[in-house]
Formats: C-alpha cells, structure tokens, sequence
C-alpha cells in the first residue's frame, strides 16, 4: 500500500533553502595583510640601522648584532631578512647611493644657469658636505675592488655622477661630448675622496680653484 500524504509529511524532513552562515573570515584575511606590512618595516628599520652605522663608523662597524642593537630587533632578524653581512652591505650601499644621487641632483636644480661661477660654487658646496656620511659611501666604493656585489653598484654610483654632471653642464650651456663629461666626472671625484680623507682646512679654496679652472676649459676653443 502506498503512503498518503500525510505519512509524506511526517517522514520526510522539510528542506531549509535558506544560505548556510559562513564564519566570518575578514580576520583571517588581513591577519597575513598586517604581518606582511611589520615584516617589511622590520626589514626597513634593519637597513636604516645599517647606513646609519656605515656613516658613523665605516666598513667593519656594520655587523649582524650592531644593526640588530642599533634597529632594537632580535639578532635572528637581521639574519632572516639578510642571509648574509655582504647581503646587508650591498643594500646599504645602494640606499646610499640612491639617496646621495638623488640629492646631488635637488641641489645642482636650484643653482641658476648663469654666471659660471655660481655652477662652480654650487659643486663646491656638494663636495663639502655631509664629510662622515660621504666617508662611509666612499669607503664601500673602494671596498668594491674586492667584491663584485658592491661593483655593480659603485658602477652604477659612477654612471649616475655622469648622467647628472652631463645634464648640468648642458644646462649652464657647456655642451659637453661624453669624454668632457667624464673628465669633469673624474675630477670631482678626485676632489671629493682628497677633500674627504684629508679633511684639510683650506679645502673650499682649493676644490673652487681646481673646478673653475677645470669648467673654464670647457669653455675654451
């Protein structure tokens, strides 16, 4: 005999179509969002301790435990975020040059085209400032003849000076081929490491004396 209805009724269940809750999951999402973002500022703090000592105390005063001191984080972080001393000194090294390039360039925008002198003066000013800062960013460049790593950058260091002495010449009107260009590349450079090392006390003189002379034979026939 078939079931009736009403036997339908009271075995089979009534079916609930409603969506099923799903936990709330925006937790779940920005958790690793937020781990994320302290990994990145932990790494941050770990670099900027690392140039703050390259300035201070050269070469041999960036090590794993100093940078840690200095960024207030556990020794193993700095060994996480940076497998290896060399590791860390290259990204120090190329922060460095970042930042001295892109200031060299705010500086040189803001001296006029004219008169000559004024370019001179300005270049002046660049080699003398910031000597313990500047110290330490040359001292990685020499280190650079012994390790391929710090290389690349110290090349891209010099090809950056060309690039900004370049356009500054054109700009003041010295239309300068790619050797001229070097030649007064060079001669800054020169400057900068005796004005660093030396640190003598007639060194503005001496540095304005070399550059005029140097952007006046630019100038000549």
């Amino acid at each position: 005999m078939e079931p009736s209805a009403a036997e339908d009724d009271a075995t089979v269940p009534e079916q609930d179509h409603r969506p099923a809750e799903r936990p709330p999951t925006g937790h779940r999402r920005t958790e690793p969002r937020r781990r994320q973002e302290r990994a990145i500022l932990r790494r941050e703090r770990l670099l900027e301790a690392a140039v703050e000592l390259l300035e201070e105390g050269g070469f041999t005063a960036v090590t794993h435990r100093a940078v840690a001191r200095r960024a207030g984080v556990p020794l193993a972080a700095t060994s996480y975020y940076f497998t290896c001393r060399a590791a860390l000194l290259a990204e120090a090294f190329t922060l460095l040059v970042e930042r001295e390039l892109a200031a060299i360039r705010a500086h040189l925008e803001a001296v006029p085209a004219d008169p000559p002198d004024a370019l001179a003066e300005a270049l002046v000013q660049i080699l003398n400032h910031d000597r313990q800062r500047r110290l330490g960013l040359w001292e990685l460049y020499l280190q650079a003849g012994r390790d391929p790593d710090l290389q690349r950058i110290a090349r891209a260091w010099t090809d950056g000076c060309d690039e900004i002495v370049s356009w500054v010449l054109h700009r003041s009107g010295h239309h300068a081929r790619p050797s001229q260009v070097r030649f007064v590349t060079t001669v800054l450079s020169g400057l900068w490491v005796e004005g660093i090392v030396e640190d003598r006390l007639d060194a503005r003189r001496r540095i304005r004396e070399v550059l005029t002379h140097t952007l006046a034979a630019l100038r000549a026939p």
